[in-house]
């Protein structure tokens, strides 16, 4: 914090001298103009950024529900807690929530696990570090284990980012909003950017597949000359806007297509009325980088508890 702060004085010393900030970095601008509107990572922000997730997996089980209705998908909301169940091994079949905006008493407890037990599921939690402080012995107490940690990070959105979208590049290479004729293209492209992970091939079929029938979500492609060669989503729900997902067919990358995406996708958000922007990712990976190098910041690190 201290060292942006420097940053921002040293600048406003450069625009005084200069009467204008027009020669300045790109990234440079965005820290004057974003800085009004400094964000605090407490736990106001960690219920808008957890309520728009776990909303986001809600409609993920909506969806599965209606194009599989034999599937059991099914969602409860318990103490504020989204228990959401897709399949037994769907990375959705879990909790976003947890003694975040209730703390839940041992028979909500009760009631959330069984939720799981009685469909054959693990018992996992998804739990932001500004919970109930609570929240961990009880855990502890109940046979949990830590599972894994992702990095929840977020940026202020404004009109600098409609700018962003118009910035010059490689006029071949355009991203929009798909069609509501065009799930199944989105679909197949999302699927292609996972080609090489074999293993993975008809799980990735079968995500996007109903990612691309939830109600409410916004799709879209980065296309080379017209082809489809990337394609990416959006969630919104209370002014933040969730970069839920993208990926490149293995062909096309390292062509600018991500950041295509990116941008289009947050002149979108902030026309639709969002402020923040969302995105998750694995502590210390390239997603995560590649994140921080478009202003995002950590707001904290979650952990994920699973029942043992």
């Amino acid at each position: 914090m201290y060292h942006i702060i420097s940053d921002v004085m040293q600048i406003g010393l450069q625009i005084r001298s200069t009467g204008s900030p027009a020669s300045l970095p790109r990234t440079v601008i965005w820290l004057t103009s974003s800085m009004p509107r400094l964000v605090t990572a407490d736990r106001a922000l960690s219920c808008r950024l957890e309520r728009t997730e776990g909303l986001a997996n809600a409609r993920f089980v909506e969806a599965r529900a209606r194009i599989a209705p034999d599937s059991g998908a099914q969602w409860i909301e318990v103490a504020g807690a989204y228990a959401m169940f897709d399949t037994p091994n769907s990375p959705c079949t879990q909790t976003f929530g947890l003694g975040l905006f209730h703390m839940p008493t041992v028979a909500d407890m009760d009631r959330i696990e069984a939720f799981f037990k009685d469909r054959g599921a693990p018992v996992v939690h998804e739990v932001s570090p500004l919970a109930d402080k609570a929240i961990v012995p009880m855990l502890h107490d109940r046979g949990y284990r830590l599972v894994e940690l992702s990095n929840v990070l977020f940026r202020p959105i404004g009109e600098g980012d409609l700018a962003d979208e118009a910035a010059p590049g490689n006029q071949s290479l355009q991203a929009r909003l798909a069609g509501a004729d065009e799930k199944d293209v989105w679909a197949r492209t999302m699927a292609e950017g996972w080609r090489e992970f074999t293993q993975f091939a008809d799980h990735m079929r079968d995500l996007m597949a109903v990612s691309s029938a939830i109600e409410g979500n916004t799709m879209f492609l980065a296309e080379i000359d017209g082809q489809p060669i990337a394609a990416g989503a959006l969630a919104m729900h209370g002014g933040v806007a969730l970069l839920s997902g993208a990926s490149t067919i293995p062909e096309w990358r390292r062509r600018g297509a991500q950041n295509r995406l990116l941008a289009s996708r947050l002149s979108h958000a902030v026309r639709s009325g969002c402020d923040l922007a969302i995105f998750c990712a694995e502590p210390g990976s390239s997603s995560q980088r590649n994140a921080q190098r478009h202003g995002f910041q950590i707001a904290y690190t979650r952990i994920k508890w699973g029942l043992m």
